[in-house]
């Protein structure tokens, strides 16, 4: 097998996996009895495992401090979301502002 077709493989192997992990909590919701206080833990503990993605990949590049000018975009970017803005306008904000503080020489 070479080694393109090798590559394939993983990649199909790995969208079934992901379907059908994903398809499995909406068939065995029904199935299986969850408390209400387990649901509210799994609900704040997929906005602290976001949390700390969006922090990590925010604050670090190369396992070292990515600059001030990334994080004032991520800082922009969690203010307009906050005041629901458009995601369209989010993202450019938040690129806007990081590409003018390098502009400006802030790392």
């Amino acid at each position: 097998m070479n080694q393109s077709m090798l590559v394939l493989v993983g990649v199909l192997v790995l969208a079934v996996g992901t379907y059908t992990f994903r398809l499995a909590g909406p068939l065995l919701r029904t199935r299986a009895e969850v408390s209400e206080r387990v649901e509210t833990l799994l609900a704040d503990a997929a906005i602290v495992l976001l949390m700390a993605v969006l922090t990590t990949t925010a604050l670090t590049q190369d396992q070292q401090f990515a600059g001030f000018a990334r994080l004032s975009g991520v800082l922009v970017a969690g203010v307009l979301a906050w005041r629901k803005a458009p995601f369209v306008a989010i993202v450019l904000a938040a690129a806007l502002t990081t590409a003018l503080l390098r502009l400006a020489g802030v790392a």
